[in-house]
């Protein structure tokens, strides 16, 4: 299983949503690690392309993918339990289901843009953390990584149902964390639930079409996924629960 050198070997990391941009360089840069990486998406065609440049681009790592329908429970437990069964063990979940809409007022929000969102940012979250909490918790260095947004932290009047889920998202996070320290007991946690925060992704496609755009705070989808590795070079104790700010804090 992987590469059998690197901070990540051995490792058996799941992606969720890796068929984007950020999916795509999170399966690289694991799989360059060392790690034996499985993906998900709800799009099997960008799925595959997306596991086909990993697996291609890091020298035949383990990349596989599964198109998994992560808004339903029992499909998610049933993803967690065959990647456990097929490779011994799970190190690490990485959650980076996305989904955005904005309004230009708070007076214009429109509530259907949260019954999305919600689906997209929250339930996501909710299913993969209970699917994935107990194989997570069995492994030494387990990890649950969510990616967040500032504004989160700092709701504007047209983003209320973006920042609103996220806030929740993180809140969950938050509690698993909690589940991870109360585990670890007097020793601290072995496992550990972390989030990383960005303002927005930028990728080389979004670069070529607005050459002229700054792009200002930014994080690169490349610097996400060196970011989401270090997750495990860390100590769990040491980021179980902590927000990771990748751009300015608000």
């Amino acid at each position: 299983m992987g590469n059998g050198n690197g901070a990540l070997s051995g490792a058996v990391i799941a992606v969720a949503g890796a068929g984007g941009p950020a999916g795509r360089a999170t399966l690289l840069r694991l799989a360059e690690a060392g790690a034996t990486v499985v993906g998900s998406d709800n799009d099997a065609e960008r799925l595959s392309e997306a596991v086909d440049a990993a697996r291609y681009a890091s020298g035949g790592a383990t990349v596989t993918g599964d198109t998994v329908d992560l808004l339903d429970l029992q499909s998610t437990r049933d993803w967690a339990a065959h990647i456990e069964k097929d490779f011994g063990r799970v190190d690490g979940l990485v959650h980076l289901v996305g989904g955005w809409r904005g309004g230009e007022t708070f007076t214009k929000t429109n509530l259907d843009d949260w019954d999305l969102l919600e689906l997209l940012l929250i339930r996501t979250v909710q299913h993969t953390s209970l699917a994935f909490h107990e194989a997570l918790q069995r492994s030494e260095r387990g990890r649950y990584v969510l990616i967040s947004a500032a504004g989160a932290s700092k709701p504007t009047a047209g983003n209320a149902a973006y920042a609103a889920a996220k806030a929740a998202a993180e809140a969950w996070t938050l509690a698993m964390a909690d589940y991870f320290r109360k585990a670890g007991g007097a020793e601290g946690p072995t496992s550990a639930a972390v989030i990383l925060v960005v303002k927005a992704l930028v990728h080389d496609a979004m670069r070529a079409e607005r050459p002229n755009a700054k792009f200002a705070g930014f994080t690169d989808v490349k610097d996400l996924a060196e970011a989401i590795a270090g997750v495990w070079t860390k100590p769990a104790a040491e980021v179980n629960g902590k927000r990771l700010w990748l751009t300015e804090k608000p």
